[in-house]
């Protein structure tokens, strides 16, 4: 009997032991997410205008992807995608209350208060969890960052583009948790020019007092979105022609140094995984590149939609690594649960899946996966493996207007049904429809299945979550 009692002591022992190790090792986790930052704006990808030397050195110390996407072509689903782990459409923010492409201030729209998203799992892990900068998911209290799981917010409701009229001036509210703390004037540059210097430090500060436990921080820059500014000195860092932007760029590259630096400093590089790209595509007209890839922010083109991403984790990931390998901002729920050692069984319909061994072996070939372009309500391509269908041209007149009613008539149709082949052609110039028919109609059937499960435009589908409307939205400024 004694020996039983024991045994039982022993493994008892061992478990808490286990478990107790098991706590003090979970990685801390930095994202960090741009606003309009294109395919081709970092050096490392290619640019030759913007100088970002501390992001190029996080990516040959970490891993680099070449087939990366964003949720949506524009922020508020890219955002929703994030934070759900599936496609806006699936969660009911691929359009506002009035069938707009994203939330704007006084939105009737949100988050869902019955969705678990990302900081909420994290949490159950005994994670805490901040978010630095732009929310975009909601301006009404029920939709605020800091009642779904995050336990501090310090940033900006919705795009620096916004704010509400008061005297005729146009005001941005900067947050902190549920209280505006701030009035930002948008035309005033001293004051737009510092938000990125705000953030880093106060994401610095909240690390430093969250260091002794398992994080979370969500650090969503509101730059290099327009109007772009940055303080004076980033201004000689560029060789963009539109300097804001390119200034915008480099005040980015400094902050990820800065908070890289002091991962390396405090000892906690080697158990913090950092990733690092932008809610979609880049804007040229304003001063981003997407490189070669064809078309711009706000469509599906792969320049709308595909972004840099680079992930960080000194003695995990190896450094000076490539992955070829299609994986989205989706895929972020589930692998953050995953290294949070989290078992997802709450049987809530997600499109993510978990890429933590991207991470690890990033050059291990993979099966073909799809990935489903959804755009204002409607499913406008279908990737899987090498191949896209764009569906652009097999919409019928008022289906057309509703997506160019909706993404402000920025969307170009062609009048057939169009088949890239991204691997060989990632610039879609070169149609092979006809030469291929048997893999159009493979990816068209993907497509048929996705849209009877979603349904398209103002008829939802039965695996829609229809989220709350807010009957008298009010102002956070008044």
């Amino acid at each position: 009997m004694r020996n039983i009692l024991l045994l039982i002591f022993v493994i008892a022992s061992v478990t808490y032991k286990s478990f107790a190790e098991n706590k003090t090792t979970l990685p801390n986790i930095i994202l960090i997410f741009c606003d309009d930052l294109g395919y081709a704006d970092l050096s490392c990808y290619g640019s030759l205008w913007n100088q970002t030397p501390e992001i190029d050195r996080m990516a040959v110390e970490g891993l680099k992807f070449t087939d990366f996407y964003a949720g949506a072509p524009v922020c508020t689903p890219s955002r929703a995608g994030l934070m759900t782990g599936c496609y806006a459409r699936r969660v009911d923010l691929d359009l506002d209350a009035k069938n707009n492409w994203v939330l704007f201030p006084r939105a009737h729209k949100g988050i869902n208060p019955k969705e678990t998203i990302l900081p909420e799992v994290l949490k159950n892990a005994g994670y805490s969890t901040a978010i630095i900068g732009k929310w975009h998911l909601g301006d009404q209290p029920v939709f605020f960052p800091v009642r779904h799981g995050f336990d501090y917010w310090f940033g900006l409701p919705y795009s620096n583009d916004m704010g509400i009229r008061k005297e005729k001036v146009p005001l941005l509210p900067l947050m902190q948790n549920e209280k505006v703390v701030d009035e930002i004037n948008k035309n005033n540059e001293s004051e737009m020019s510092t938000l990125t210097k705000r953030y880093t430090y106060e994401a610095i500060k909240w690390i430093n007092e969250n260091r002794e436990h398992p994080f979370f921080l969500y650090l969503a820059h509101t730059m290099p979105h327009n109007p772009v500014a940055a303080r004076q000195q980033f201004y000689e860092k560029t060789n963009n022609p539109k300097e804001g932007f390119g200034a915008a760029v480099a005040e980015i590259s400094w902050s990820t140094g800065k908070i890289l630096d002091y991962l390396r400093k405090k000892g906690l590089a080697n158990n913090t995984l950092v990733i690092f790209t932008s809610d979609n595509g880049g804007a040229p007209h304003w001063g981003a590149s997407n490189g070669i890839l064809k078309g711009r922010k706000g469509q599906v083109f792969e320049g709308g939609v595909r972004v840099p991403c680079i992930a960080w984790w000194p003695g995990k990931i190896p450094p000076g690594t490539t992955c070829n390998s299609l994986a989205s901002v989706l895929d972020f729920y589930p692998t953050f649960a995953a290294l949070a050692n989290l078992q997802l069984n709450d049987n809530i319909k997600r499109d993510g899946r978990d890429i933590s061994d991207y991470l690890f072996n990033p050059g291990k070939k993979r099966e073909a996966r799809p990935y489903f372009y959804w755009h204002v309500g409607y499913l406008q391509a279908v990737r899987y493996g090498d191949w896209k269908v764009s569906l652009l041209g097999q919409f019928s007149d008022e289906e057309r207007q509703n997506i160019m009613k909706s993404t402000y008539r920025s969307t170009q149709f062609s009048d057939h049904i169009e088949l890239y082949n991204l691997r060989n052609d990632p610039r879609e110039m070169i149609d092979v429809s006809e030469k291929y028919p048997e893999i159009v109609a493979k990816l068209l059937k993907l497509a048929k299945k996705e849209k009877s499960a979603l349904g398209e435009y103002t008829n939802k589908g039965p695996e829609v979550r229809k989220t709350i409307l807010i009957d008298t939205p009010e102002p956070l400024i008044k």
